[in-house]
């Protein structure tokens, strides 16, 4: 499995910059009006959406395949759990969060991986608690690009293959998850003013 968008930097280092994502931020905002104490990042990369948390007092812990990221994540300053591993390999310990926040990694996985994914992620919430993924659309431009694999599913590069959601897919995969709500979001390239941005979902659940 190729989780790109954290973790594929290491001729690049921190590819992304530092600023945390439009999603990092917003996520960060509705956690603390929601009393969220303590979250799961899974794909935390080298924790560029960590600090915005930390910043407002939310413990985090981390999952990433990157020892790379990891060392960056640690260079950094950040000193927090990260459990060194890919997320289709959850869970990694039996703690329960009150929230889970997933940025740009579960289109880059299969279907039994994504499944298997978001449940996972949803047993690692105490009840009441939060689960908010940003993932692709299918109003992306890289969408129906490079060699189609299955439905909505593509390879757009070598090894780089991506999942695309709709309102469908995202009703069929989440539905039976708590969700709640899911809207379109902009994410501007931060550290790359020259590129056009994504075009991603932002996905809601709430474990009742």
């Amino acid at each position: 499995m190729t989780e790109f968008w954290e973790s594929s930097f290491i001729e690049n280092q921190t590819m992304w910059g530092f600023e945390p994502s439009d999603s990092a931020i917003w996520t960060s905002e509705f956690f603390l009006e929601k009393k969220v104490k303590d979250i799961l990042i899974p794909g935390i990369g080298y924790g560029r959406n960590a600090k915005v948390f930390l910043d407002k007092g939310i413990n985090v812990t981390g999952i990433e395949i990157s020892k790379t990221a990891i060392d960056l994540a640690r260079q950094n300053g950040m000193n927090i759990n990260i459990f060194h591993g890919s997320v289709i390999d959850m869970p990694f310990d039996n703690k329960l969060y009150d929230g889970i926040f997933c940025y740009a990694l579960i289109h880059l996985l299969n279907h039994h991986d994504r499944e298997k994914f978001i449940k996972d992620c949803y047993n690692q919430l105490k009840p009441g608690g939060y689960l908010i993924f940003t993932t692709i659309s299918k109003e992306a431009p890289m969408y129906g690009k490079g060699k189609q694999l299955d439905k909505d599913y593509f390879e757009i590069m070598d090894g780089v293959k991506m999942f695309f959601y709709d309102s469908d897919s995202i009703k069929q995969e989440f539905g039976k998850y708590g969700l709640i709500e899911f809207s379109k979001i902009i994410e501007p390239h931060k550290n790359m003013e020259n590129k056009p941005p994504f075009t991603f979902m932002m996905i809601k659940c709430q474990k009742k």
